[in-house]
């Protein structure tokens, strides 16, 4: 796992870590679960902190953005709209042309293989350095 250090002080990884642990409720273990997902399916990710405070993963440009709110994690994919979604991870930000997000309520789970996938797909759209447009019809 690579980080994404512009200055001194603490790196991105780091910051990421303190985060997890001052949750430290439900929501810290999901982050720190997704974390770990993430850096199962991409060992070469690169955790940066942006926004005034939002965990951001990327390869080839970002995968997805872990913000924690009082009732739920949101994973945002920065190009959620183009990726194949076949086991329906996505359940906000559906209306949206570009990105997808995934909110975790305490007590919920992630299918892990589905999300891993889902973490590998981002990563080869990024590669390819296009993005394409959802075909979905809009209801």
């Amino acid at each position: 796992m690579k980080t994404s250090d512009a200055s001194q002080g603490p790196t991105a990884s780091e910051l990421i870590s303190k985060r997890i642990a001052e949750l430290g409720d439900w929501r810290g273990v999901t982050l720190g679960t997704i974390r770990k997902l993430i850096q199962e399916a991409d060992p070469e990710v690169v955790e940066e902190w942006k926004w005034m405070g939002t965990p951001v993963w990327s390869h080839d440009g970002i995968i997805c953005t872990g913000e924690s709110y009082k009732d739920k994690v949101k994973l945002t994919f920065a190009k959620g709209a183009s990726l194949k979604d076949p086991n329906q991870l996505f359940n906000s930000s559906l209306d949206g042309n570009v990105r997808r997000a995934i909110d975790i309520h305490e007590g919920e789970e992630v299918d892990e293989s589905a999300f891993k996938a889902l973490i590998l797909e981002a990563i080869a759209l990024n590669r390819s350095g296009k993005s394409k447009t959802s075909k979905k019809a809009k209801s």
